[in-house]
C-alpha cells in the first residue's frame, strides 16, 4: 500500500493486520483519483470509515485543503496518525474517532461542509441506504458535492433510490458515486 500521486508520491503506507480491515487496493485508488481529477485540488475531503487512511492521504498528496478522517477502530486510528506522520501530511487532517453516525452528527453541528466524501464501510453493512440519508440530510456536503461509496460489487443496495448515480468495476469492487445535484 503506498501514495499513488502528489506530494507524498511512493511513500508506503503501514496496512492493519488481520482482516478486519480491508484497504483500499490501488489500482481501485488510482481510478478513483483519476475519475476525481482536479476536483480534488482545494477540496474539503471527509473520509468515511477510514481504516489506515490511505484513501484520505492521498487525497491530501494531491492538493485537498483538508481531510476529516473518521474512524471507530483504536487500531485504525493508530494506523491513520502513523501514515499522516510518515507522509507528512498531519498540519492538513484532522481525526475523529467516533462511530460514523455520531461523527455525521457532530459535524452537522459544528456546520462543517465536505466537497467529496468517501465512504468504505464494511461489506456486510445492512442498510447502505440509511447512512447516505444520513448525509444528504445532514447538510454536510457542498452544492457541488459528492459521496463515493466503495463497495461489493454484487451488493446492488448502494444505487437504489438515489438519483444522480454513477457506478464503476474493478474486479469485485465496485465505486458508486453519488452526486449532490444533477
Amino acid at each position: 500500500m503506498r501514495v499513488i500521486a502528489g506530494y507524498a508520491r511512493g511513500t508506503r503506507l503501514k496496512a492493519p493486520k488481520g482482516t478486519l480491515v480491508r484497504p483500499t487496493a490501488d489500482k481501485v485508488k488510482e481510478a478513483l483519483f483519476s475519475i476525481l481529477g482536479s476536483r480534488v485540488i482545494g477540496a474539503v475531503f471527509l473520509d468515511l470509515y477510514a481504516g489506515s487512511g490511505a484513501v484520505g492521504i492521498e487525497a491530501l498528496s494531491r492538493g485537498a485543503e483538508k481531510v476529516i478522517f473518521v474512524e471507530k477502530q483504536r487500531n485504525g486510528i493508530t494506523l491513520i496518525r502513523e501514515n499522516l506522520q510518515l507522509t507528512k501530511l498531519s498540519e492538513r487532517a484532522h481525526i475523529i474517532n467516533a462511530d460514523v453516525t455520531k461523527a455525521i452528527l457532530l459535524l452537522a453541528r459544528e456546520e462543517f461542509k465536505a466537497d467529496l466524501v468517501f465512504l468504505d464501510p464494511p461489506y456486510n453493512i445492512s442498510d447502505p441506504g440509511d447512512i447516505i440519508n444520513r448525509l444528504i440530510k445532514s447538510d454536510i456536503l457542498t452544492g457541488r458535492g459528492l459521496i463515493v461509496v466503495e463497495h461489493a460489487y454484487k451488493n446492488k443496495l448502494w444505487s437504489v433510490a438515489f438519483e444522480n448515480v454513477r457506478q464503476r468495476k474493478y474486479g469485485d469492487t465496485c465505486l458508486t458515486f453519488i452526486s449532490n445535484t444533477g
